[in-house]
């Protein structure tokens, strides 16, 4: 019969087996564990890495009238109804991106009785817009906010489109004049259900028709900020541009800088204005 000590050794013995055999298993668990976690990176990895190639990740290619502002995306803690940017009577405008002039935000609540009338005074004539309020309030407020705080001021609009392209607009609304500048927020697409699907070339863009305003975005949705286009001549885009006004007296002003052509610095047809145009200042009048 074993004696005391020697059974204490025993026990002793057991135990010391014991911690070791849960330690190898807990050592096996953690290889798995890291195993796990090391393919789940690689396939992230290869993810990420398709995604770049397709770019998804970039900063899409501006269309006719897109151009780059902020990466940004709206608010995702609240949606918009299909036809309006507004949000329990708010219009959310979500901070991003550097502001190319420093500015505040616009009021959350717009008047959405009143009416306003842009005036945009340019070294090559004046252009009056009517801003369609009723339609795009959140973007026509932010619009008169700008105007108000003198962000469009002394301003160039950089980028003209001809032929051969299919879309005929004139960029505005960037104060760094690259077309990659901003108010430093963004907002909600809205107003896109006053658009017609064009039928002319069969396929489902909408028309922008001439004397049409609409604002530019990065090319993903919902974000607007400050730069806008003036269609000069019946275009045809996807429709993913919010218009929010129509040119009543001055289109021949655009029209006739499209005449002298684009500098084709981005591909042909598609370049700043070669008749420089300088937007001097934006002046609001509301009814």
């Amino acid at each position: 019969m074993a004696t005391k000590r020697e059974r204490q050794r025993q026990l002793a013995r057991e135990a010391h087996q014991r911690r070791m055999e849960r330690r190898a298993d807990r050592a096996r668990r953690e290889r798995r564990w890291a195993v796990s976690i090391v393919a789940a990176v690689i396939v992230l990895a290869v993810g990420f890495g398709a995604a770049a190639i397709a770019g998804v990740f970039s900063t899409p290619k501006s269309s006719a009238a897109a151009s780059a502002s902020s990466s940004a995306s709206a608010s995702a803690s609240a949606s918009p109804s299909a036809t309006s940017a507004m949000v329990g009577g708010k219009c959310i405008y979500t901070a991003g991106g550097a502001a190319a002039r420093k500015v505040s935000l616009p009021a959350a609540t717009p008047d959405t009785k009143a009416t306003y009338k842009a005036t945009i005074t340019t070294n090559r004539g004046t252009i009056v817009i009517d801003l369609a309020n009723s339609g795009a309030p959140c973007t026509v407020n932010s619009f008169v906010s700008l105007a108000s705080q003198k962000f469009f001021n002394s301003t160039p609009c950089q980028r003209l489109t001809t032929a051969p392209n299919s879309y005929y607009v004139l960029q505005c609304g960037d104060p760094t004049g690259k077309g990659t500048g901003g108010p430093g927020y963004e907002f909600y697409t809205e107003n896109l259900a006053s658009l017609k699907t064009a039928t002319a070339s069969g396929t489902t863009e909408a028309l922008y028709p001439a004397g049409t305003v609409a604002m530019a975005n990065s090319g993903s949705a919902d974000s607007n900020g400050s730069q806008f286009f003036l269609v000069y001549k019946n275009t045809e885009l996807p429709p993913s541009y919010t218009p929010f006004g129509t040119i009543a007296s001055g289109l021949d002003v655009i029209q006739n800088v499209a005449k002298a052509g684009s500098t084709n610095s981005n591909a042909q047809g598609d370049g700043a204005p070669k008749e420089k145009v300088q937007i001097e200042r934006v002046t609001i009048t509301k009814t």
